[in-house]
């Protein structure tokens, strides 16, 4: 079992965000910027072209949301929407990325600078305010 259907199936704890029938998003671990988010599809699926064309709607109407959240949650001036499919794919299970952006943050292309959040607490706060901007968004919506 890989390490996204372990988070899915709680058996790997993850500061999840968001979860509907279809999807999942929890906060990377170790983040580009404080907010970056990873979504995956609960089944387990390795890459974009293995995900059925079924969940293929549904995974990116998140992903739109989830990009909206993360801008509005973190006061970002804009988000990178990426997902890497085999080549650089850490995890053999179809994820994308959100993370907030701002100009001149110091992200260059594909030279991604990892990070840590600063201690678990800090972590729940960052899945808090996401969450937080979720639920508006849905209640809006």
């Amino acid at each position: 079992m890989c390490l996204f259907c372990e988070v899915v199936e709680r058996k790997v704890r993850a500061e999840v965000v968001y979860e509907d029938e279809t999807s999942m998003a929890f906060l990377d671990h170790r983040p580009l910027f404080v907010g970056h988010t990873l979504l995956v599809p609960k089944e387990h699926h390795e890459t974009l072209a293995d995900l059925p064309p079924a969940l293929v709607k549904p995974f990116f109407a998140t992903a739109q949301l989830l990009a909206r959240c993360v801008q509005t949650a973190f006061e970002a001036q804009g988000t990178f929407v990426a997902m890497n499919n085999i080549v650089s794919q850490s995890v053999p299970h179809l994820h994308l990325h959100v993370v907030p952006r701002r100009r001149k943050d110091g992200l260059r292309g594909f030279f991604w600078p990892r990070t840590k959040y600063a201690s678990p607490e800090e972590m729940a706060e960052t899945g808090e305010r996401l969450r937080t901007a979720l639920a508006k968004w849905e209640e809006a919506g």
